[in-house]
């Protein structure tokens, strides 16, 4: 597809003391659509990135940025294939990204806290430093890193609470009652700038978006190919890709309930906290205009106006040349690095690092898998 951004770094071939110039082992690729790249412009000033591990013939991981337009919908915008989640793999692949995909001002990258991430970001030639970018941290994330120091879903539940928080007078409320069960646990969370974790001292960065669930949809979406081979992975992303190009039209509704607010339409705030972090007018605000005589529409930030829903799919994905036409190649060959397949006998050995997530919860009753009643299993189902 023209216009499609594709690098590939690959890694020498040696047999014995010799270097076979006629073909390189495949180290890292990364990939993106014009489509994609035009819709970034017209959606929310954010991206979250994660990674999801390939379990096909040969080890690696794929690394996805995730965008989301004024509508909700949710947008791959940027893929790459790398060796494994390290320092260097997300240099490469944050490099990429901000140079072809996201070179706007003022964009917020959302992620868990890795160290790879980190070193990545703050990189001084990266160019995902303040003020021409930001970071914030995944609540989940947090919360999951804060159980293992502190026991107890109440007390996970008054974090994510704090989090959540729209004002400053909410966050101290959820924050006083997690002191009131263990100072430790607000010493805890200190050590963490707020700006990182918490929704009222984001400066309406993020969107109302407190985790990476964006990218872990497109994950799940993404499980049955993480098998292919690295064409094959290519080319359904592209698939994938092209599949969200259709915008269907929804009308939310619902309700909300009167109550005295403070509301500045200078400078886009409320005392609810829900015109700043969501940048469109909540019901006070609406109010406020209504009894001012202004219209609403300037105070709607330009992500959420339909133009802008519409532009990010304006520009199509083209289809396919038929491989029989496309031009001959003669660089090098590309081959598969033979020390990064699996092992062919035995069980698979589980890298995958478990947490208080995967723990099933111990009170709750098991179910037959036949009738679902609990209190016996299939094997033994009347």
């Amino acid at each position: 597809m023209p216009g499609t951004v594709v690098v590939l770094r690959t890694s020498p071939v040696r047999v014995g003391a010799q270097l076979d110039e006629s073909q390189t082992y495949f180290h890292r690729l990364f990939w993106t659509f014009p489509p994609c790249i035009e819709a970034f412009r017209h959606c929310k000033p954010l991206v979250s990135i994660d990674d999801t591990h390939l379990y096909g013939k040969y080890e690696g991981t794929l690394l996805v940025a995730i965008a989301q337009d004024g509508n909700s919908n949710i947008l791959p915008v940027a893929f790459a294939l790398v060796e494994g989640e390290n320092a260097e793999s997300w240099a490469f692949f944050l490099s990429h990204l901000r140079e072809h995909v996201t070179p706007q001002p003022g964009l917020l990258v959302i992620s868990d806290r890795h160290n790879g991430i980190k070193a990545a970001l703050e990189a001084p030639d990266g160019g995902w430093l303040p003020p021409s970018a930001y970071r914030a941290f995944c609540i989940r994330h947090v919360a999951v890193t804060f159980v293992l120091t502190f026991k107890g879903k109440d007390t996970r539940r008054l974090l994510v609470n704090a989090a959540y928080a729209k004002t400053e007078v909410e966050f101290h409320y959820w924050f006083d009652i997690l002191r009131s069960e263990d100072p430790a646990m607000c010493e805890w969370a200190n050590r963490i700038e707020y700006s990182l974790w918490t929704q009222h001292c984001d400066e309406g960065r993020r969107f109302r978006h407190m985790t990476t669930n964006i990218s872990e949809c497109v994950n799940s979406i993404l499980k049955g190919v993480r098998n292919l081979l690295m064409c094959s992975l290519v080319k359904a992303t592209y698939g994938r890709d092209n599949s969200e190009f259709t915008v269907a039209e929804t009308t939310p509704t619902g309700s909300f309930s009167l109550s005295s607010y403070r509301v500045s339409l200078a400078s886009q705030t409320c005392d609810c906290g829900y015109f700043q972090a969501l940048h469109f007018p909540c019901p006070h605000a609406l109010a406020c205009c209504a009894y001012s005589r202004l219209t609403w529409e300037p105070y709607v930030h330009q992500v959420y106006r339909l133009s802008s829903v519409f532009s990010v799919y304006r520009m199509g994905f083209t289809p396919p040349i038929l491989e029989g036409f496309w031009p001959l190649y003669d660089g090098q060959t590309v081959i598969p690095d033979p020390n990064k397949r699996r092992a062919r006998e035995g069980r698979p050995r589980s890298t995958r690092i478990r947490t208080n997530i995967d723990e099933a919860d111990s009170n709750r009753p098991k179910r037959c898998g036949l009738c679902r009643q609990s209190g016996h299993t299939c094997r033994s189902c009347p």
